[in-house]
């Protein structure tokens, strides 16, 4: 199985799940280069919520939890099992943090499926998710990533899932390949910090662009979980893909334990 790594993915736009891009291939390559896991941990931006909880069910349902996008992407299921069991290997990691287990009111929302479907297209590896505890500062984040961080040697690929920046508000469909100034230069700022000092990451919120990149923390969040393992285990984080959408999102994934992936733009 092999020691796992663990990703922050900038999953952008929903319309992703379908499209063939350079963001859907790097994604596409890391699931091709990582061991096989013996279950996907998904910290996604969309199950932002007052609770920590992991979900706990055999068969998550596919959560389509958007509006106004074309029917296809609607149709999409990702029928990936669930493992009931991680949530009690979470909440051992994690304590004294309680962890409750979600048996009905979650599953697998788009910022776990819209990447899941291309690094495992083929839906056969167990999936769960973690809540982001909207109550909590950054750096229990950050301290429960440290803390997740031996599931990496258990088989368990730890994936963060939202956007470096992301404000909705300031959207330009003008600008579908290309970032505002205030946009590049805190993604360029992340950049650093999670290559060289991952545990300085909460610390971003002191940037001068952090208040039009980082308008609410749910997009952000994911990434501290990851940056969390980074710092807990030395190990190496590597960028996999960057790039901008309409402005104000961040496209910007990492790696952390593997070796750089060469992305061909063209295949």
């Amino acid at each position: 199985m092999g020691l796992m790594p663990a990703a922050f993915i900038g999953h952008g736009n929903p319309m992703n799940a379908l499209e063939d891009n350079r963001y859907t291939r790097a994604w596409r390559a890391f699931g091709q280069a990582v061991p096989r896991p013996r279950a996907v941990l998904v910290v996604s931006a969309h199950w932002y919520v007052h609770a920590t909880a992991v979900t706990a069910m055999g068969r998550p349902r596919t959560i389509h939890d958007f509006f106004g996008f074309p029917r296809p992407l609607y149709d999409v299921r990702y029928d990936a099992p669930g493992l009931p069991s991680l949530h009690q290997e979470v909440a051992d990691l994690v304590h004294p943090t309680w962890v409750g287990a979600d048996l009905d009111s979650w599953g697998l929302d788009h910022g776990a499926w819209a990447v899941l479907r291309h690094v495992f297209p083929d839906a056969d590896v167990p999936v769960v998710q973690l809540s982001v505890n909207a109550l909590e500062p950054a750096e229990h984040h950050l301290r429960l990533g440290a803390a997740l961080a031996p599931l990496r040697e258990d088989g368990v690929l730890v994936i963060g899932s939202g956007n470096v920046v992301h404000n909705l508000n300031a959207v330009s469909r003008t600008m579908p390949d290309a970032g505002f100034d205030w946009a590049r230069r805190f993604d360029d700022a992340v950049r650093e910090v999670v290559l060289e000092r991952p545990t300085e990451v909460a610390a971003l919120d002191g940037h001068p662009d952090a208040a039009l990149a980082v308008p609410t923390p749910d997009h952000f969040v994911p990434l501290l979980y990851v940056a969390g393992i980074a710092g807990a285990t030395g190990a190496t984080a590597e960028l996999l893909v960057d790039g901008f959408t309409d402005g104000s999102l961040s496209m910007a994934s990492y790696t952390v334990g593997m070796a750089p992936l060469r992305v061909d733009d063209d295949t």
